[in-house]
């Protein structure tokens, strides 16, 4: 329409427009078809696609197609210098690849989710049992980190990409060519990216429409007995276009503005600040490719007009009597920067394209609404940039907004590739998982929530490092709650400072205290006959008492060879009456492996009986036992913090294989074990302790272990040679309040980045960071001082509680 062709381009003033007698009748006639006659403009015609294929393709036009690809986040703005870097390259090269035929829609939807039903999957009901106080506490908390965050708004980002063909079958061979190539963009940007069907489009849409999380209901069967089709399943009650400013959408206001680009410099913070809100929000980037050659010559073309006016205006000068030299400074100006751009079209590896930024709000109320685009504008002047409303194109606007890859705004800025990049679609990647995750804080950077299952990474195994007093035993308490009221898993926890008592007591778990003078035993030798994947589980037995024996005898140079052969002959010996009739009283004990060595009557056999004697008949003969505890309980604490120095390093061993042995046992049953070692740069400290937690740190997943090692002397812990092993086989890792010089080396070994390194620098108890595979994200863990969880919890003198 003419009227239309009176909206200004985003780099002209927005000076008033002087309208003629037809394009006001034409403004009159527009009011009165959308409003005039008092009823809602029709919802289902306003929506303009032809038809939705199931495969995801949308046929706009007899010659356009569409298609949709969805990403996930990734952590962009807390990444190290050369990450953002390689990213921002990748992006570059994702927008090099398109050309003149391929029209690419980048949507960012924020959207609200019914929170209501969302605190509901929060929520853990009573069994009328022992623990429902701390159901009911542990709720709450969720709830509370709930209304405090923005887990209420669902973030989700979108490619649409659209081309032209003859017919459906040409469009779709070409769409699923260009859907492979961009996918393998996304990978190389370490975005997880996923093309969409036409359910899950037609869903978006509906998300949309119905900006308060109406429940989207359809299926493809029920068209053919309706007769509707997919337009009814996805269209509002209504929408109003009377208003040149601001439209109607069921009983919602919305608005759309475009951005005008007045900045000569662009930040990559800009798209992230707009999307950072609590409101709905759409954000759409139109980007069409302009011809390499093409863009060329309209540059050259340019140039050319430039100068002829530079000589008009010399000219000028000459017959005014002044100086040639001086010209109007926009002239001299807009020639540099002309001459500029085509040097960086020749030379450099840049293209053209046509950029169209849109904004779209939507609020329950007029007052509401202009609040959130007041909001939006301010964003745009913090980067020296404008929001401006879109006059009487409101309905064009949302249709635009919608990712159906049709852009129906002529307001175009042209930009090169590089400045179409620096709107970079990353901000940070957040953690929220369904099915049996847990909580684990809330991301300091967003508010939102932290819910993980360990169980999904590649490999479960966990670390948890931080100086005294910044929470390590707190997140594991924490860690161990969620695990026993969230799943039906096993837990084992090796106390060296009996910390863990109230929480266990109180989740009516076992203690067993090992201790020279405690009445409690464990049988270092006790074996299961599914103690190795192999057919005899005497293997990893065997390598076990080999470690025991070798923590016995000490020396730096450990055992010799024959002396292992000696060992492992007894081992086979002392281990044949139970496999040929497994009941608990043919279970061997220290003094038959001590008896076993003495009977070979060769010097290196006696050589290690004397070593073992002290721990047979000796004042250390606590593991000299049969296993007296009946170890049933879900949760199990071993506290040797009074072993003394002599056995706490075997005990910490001993606890190792008991717990392996717990885990082939729960294995055959499906079940997870959990297995918590407090102090564990003890275990690093001593090559056989060391080597036997690598073997867990390596084995334990296939059997559905799920360990974590936790310490405050990270030094001490990256000293040990199987530190490497045990980092690269954790994709869990807490990393919470640092000293400087461990800063540094942890930076290093996990590639952390500055900005994120400012997270574990001085910070509160509870703070700090956490690494889940490739994912680093700033959190917090509070825990309210005044409920129970955090009395049975805490470590701190006087605040904690006695069971």
């Amino acid at each position: 329409m003419p009227l239309f062709k009176k909206q200004r381009n985003e780099a002209q003033e927005r000076t008033p427009v002087k309208l003629t007698r037809a394009e006001k009748k034409e403004i009159q006639a527009v009011i009165r078809k959308y409003k005039g006659d008092g009823k809602p403009y029709s919802a289902q015609e306003s929506i303009p696609y032809e038809a939705m294929y199931q495969d995801g393709i949308c046929r706009l036009t007899p010659r356009r197609f569409s298609k949709c690809i969805e990403f996930a986040d990734i952590s962009y703005q807390l990444a190290q210098a050369d990450t953002k870097t390689a990213i921002f390259e990748n992006l570059c090269d994702l927008y090099n690849y398109l050309d003149a035929s391929i029209h690419i829609q980048f949507s960012f939807l924020n959207h609200k989710i019914d929170p209501r039903q969302y605190a509901k999957s929060l929520e853990i009901r009573a069994q009328g049992d022992d623990f429902d106080d701390i159901r009911t506490e542990y709720s709450a908390i969720l709830k509370n980190q709930l209304v405090s965050g923005n887990n209420g708004l669902m973030k989700r980002k979108f490619l649409t990409y659209t081309i032209e063909a003859d017919n459906l079958k040409l469009a779709r061979a070409r769409l699923h060519r260009i859907e492979t190539d961009l996918l393998g963009y996304f990978k190389s940007m370490g975005a997880v990216a996923w093309g969409l069907d036409a359910t899950a489009r037609l869903e978006v849409m509906h998300r949309m429409f119905h900006p308060d999380g109406e429940p989207f209901s359809f299926d493809w069967k029920w068209l053919a007995s309706s007769g509707l089709s997919t337009k009814d399943f996805i269209a509002p009650s209504s929408f109003r276009f009377g208003h040149a400013r601001l439209f109607g959408l069921g009983g919602k206001y919305g608005a759309v503005s475009f951005l005008n680009i007045l900045s000569p410099e662009l930040s990559d913070e800009m798209l992230a600040d707009f999307l950072n809100t609590e409101n709905g929000i759409v954000v759409n980037l139109h980007v069409q490719a302009i011809d390499q050659s093409e863009a060329i010559k309209t540059v050259k073309r340019k140039i050319t007009d430039l100068d002829a006016m530079k000589i008009q205006e010399q000219k000028r000068a000459v017959r005014s009597g002044y100086d040639m030299d001086i010209l109007p400074s926009d002239l001299a100006t807009y020639g540099q920067d002309a001459k500029e751009l085509l040097k960086t079209l020749q030379s450099r590896n840049e293209r053209m394209f046509q950029l169209t930024f849109l904004v779209l709000n939507t609020a329950d109320t007029r007052q509401a609404l202009e609040n959130d685009v007041f909001w939006a504008a301010g964003v745009a002047q913090k980067y020296n940039c404008s929001l401006v409303r879109l006059d009487y194109q409101q309905e064009q606007g949302l249709m635009s907004s919608l990712p159906l890859g049709a852009s129906h705004i002529q307001i175009e800025r042209s930009l090169t590739t590089s400045s179409v990049a620096v709107f970079v679609p990353f901000v940070t990647q957040e953690l929220f998982q369904g099915g049996d995750a847990m909580y684990y804080g809330v991301n300091a950077k967003t508010g939102n929530m932290i819910m993980l299952d360990r169980k999904r990474a590649r490999c479960p195994n966990g670390l948890k490092l931080g100086t005294p007093g910044s929470g390590k035993s707190m997140s594991c308490k924490a860690e161990i709650l969620s695990v026993f009221l969230c799943t039906p898993d096993d837990v084992y926890v090796c106390d060296p400072e009996a910390e863990y008592y109230p929480l266990v007591k109180r989740l009516h778990g076992q203690v067993v205290k090992l201790s020279p003078t405690s009445k409690s035993y464990v049988n270092p030798l006790d074996i299961n006959l599914n103690y190795s994947e192999d057919e005899s589980p005497l293997a990893l037995k065997s390598d076990f008492v080999l470690s025991f024996c070798e923590l016995v005898m000490g020396g730096k140079n450990g055992l010799e060879a024959i002396e292992k052969t000696v060992i492992d002959r007894a081992v086979q010996v002392i281990y044949r009456p139970y496999l040929a009739d497994p009941r608990p009283e043919n279970m061997p004990i220290l003094s038959d492996l001590h008896q076993a060595l003495l009977d070979q009557h060769i010097p290196e056999a006696d050589r290690v009986a004397q070593a073992l004697d002290l721990y047979v008949s000796g004042s250390l003969n606590v593991f000299n036992h049969r296993t007296n505890v009946d170890i049933e309980s879900r949760i199990v604490a071993f506290d040797i913090k009074e072993l003394g120095k002599q056995l706490k390093k075997i005990g910490m061993l001993i606890v190792q294989d008991q717990i392996w042995g717990r885990v082939t046992q729960n294995r055959s049953q499906g079940k997870a074990t959990w297995f918590f070692c407090d102090e564990f740069h003890l275990l690093l400290r001593e090559e056989q302790t060391a080597a036997f937690s690598c073997e867990i740190w390596k084995r334990f997943r296939k059997w559905g272990g799920i360990p974590t090692g936790a310490t405050q002397n990270v030094k001490d812990l990256l000293l040990s040679p199987e530190i490497e092993n045990i980092l690269e086989n954790s994709d869990f890792i807490c990393l919470l309040n640092q000293a400087s010089g461990d800063r540094k080396i942890l930076a290093e070994r996990l590639n952390i980045s500055p900005q994120q390194l400012r997270y574990v620098e001085n910070s509160e108890p509870g703070e700090g960071l956490l690494i889940y595979e490739n994912v680093i994200l700033p959190f917090k863990n509070p825990i309210p001082k005044h409920t129970q969880l955090y009395r049975i919890m805490t470590t701190r003198l006087g605040e904690g509680v006695t069971v």
